[in-house]
């Protein structure tokens, strides 16, 4: 019987799991569309950076399914009378909490694999992808009739680009030298990429030199310029990496560092939650008789539970970042109702059935 329940819980926890990190990555890859539309990056480098988003999806979602799944299965239990005629059948507390137990293991298993490899294998090639399309390729994302800076010199203003992906309306505006910034419009240009790198080749306009020491503006009218953009293209090369980014070995080796510690704890602590999430509807649902009007009442307790739990965590969190003293509430806010489901189980063990428990079912 424990595995006819266990079949039960992970099919329903799989099939939830998959519809809400479905759900939540679909809504979140919406905010990637705009590098196809207006930024010109392929289809296959969207679906790659969407599926970096992946892992951080399941970390928030699988806690939540393995307890919407558990509540659905034990309630479906109950209403059907099944649980009753499981108790009937000699089946301890234990027996009958082991399912979600197991469930919650399972989960917690998976969140500590996201949490060790995962989570910061992907957030690290996430963030190096987006880090090299903010830079190295920065002058193939010029959008039209937006001010783009592609460097902290250098802003281009395109206002919008005719059917060969000529570039019309250009406004440049270069401070490399301070003293000396240029202005450059022209009516029509175009970007181009050469063995030394990217340029801007544009046509028929003016490029004017304000010198700030003197007050003088001179303008030069061409009918052909190029910028060059090389130092552009290769200015940035490396990035300091990100705490969600670091591996277990290196968040060990640094505890010193405020910002690593709180990491390195959120996830020891984080996994735990699937298996806490597990025992709320063992708390809820198992203990009591047989109601035949229904279990909403326990299924609204240990909804407003699991929500009070996640709230916590969330404050918890946000407050260790400033006081490490809080850190022991993290993990006692993750195991604590993990451990009282196991006093649960140990204090049922044994127990007789209350008095009257079959005859409440019988219906009318």
């Amino acid at each position: 019987m424990t595995w006819y329940v266990f079949r039960q819980a992970l099919i329903v926890t799989l099939s939830v799991g998959v519809i809400f990190s479905a759900a939540v990555w679909l809504l979140q890859s919406l905010r990637l569309v705009d590098l196809i539309v207006n930024r010109g990056l392929s289809i296959g480098l969207f679906l790659y950076l969407a599926t970096l988003l992946l892992p951080r999806f399941v970390e928030v979602v699988l806690p939540i399914a393995v307890f919407a799944a558990l509540v659905f299965v034990y309630a479906k239990l109950i209403a059907e009378s099944e649980l009753v005629v499981m108790r009937a059948s000699g089946m301890s507390q234990w027996a009958l909490a082991k399912p979600a137990l197991l469930i919650g293991a399972a989960g917690m298993i998976t969140l500590y694999a996201m949490a060790f490899y995962f989570l910061p294998a992907s957030n690290r090639a996430f963030k190096d992808l987006q880090f090299e399309i903010r830079n190295k390729f920065a002058t193939a994302l010029i959008q039209e009739g937006v001010f783009n800076t592609l460097s902290d010199t250098l802003m281009v203003y395109v206002k919008e680009r005719d059917s060969k992906g000529d570039l019309l309306g250009l406004l440049i505006e270069n401070t490399t030298d301070k003293d000396k910034p240029i202005t450059i419009t022209a009516e029509r240009g175009a970007l181009v990429e050469t063995p030394e790198g990217p340029r801007i080749l544009m046509v028929n306009g003016t490029r004017q030199i304000f010198d700030r020491l003197t007050g003088k503006l001179s303008s030069l009218s061409f009918k052909s310029y190029t910028l060059d953009l090389s130092e552009i293209q290769n200015a940035p090369t490396l990035r300091d990496r990100q705490p969600d980014e670091l591996y277990l070995g290196v968040l060990l080796d640094n505890l010193n560092n405020r910002a690593l510690l709180v990491e390195l704890n959120m996830r020891l602590a984080g996994p735990l939650m699937a298996l806490s999430m597990a025992a709320i509807p063992i708390l809820c649902l198992l203990p009591g008789e047989f109601n035949r009007r229904g279990q909403a009442r326990r299924i609204l307790i240990a909804v407003a539970a699991a929500l009070a739990m996640e709230i916590v965590d969330v404050g918890l969190t946000n407050l260790a970042r400033s006081t490490l003293t809080v850190i022991p509430l993290i993990y006692a806010n993750a195991i604590g109702p993990f451990l009282a489901a196991l006093w649960l189980c140990w204090r049922s063990a044994g127990a007789p059935l209350p008095a009257g428990y079959f005859a409440q079912r019988v219906p009318r």
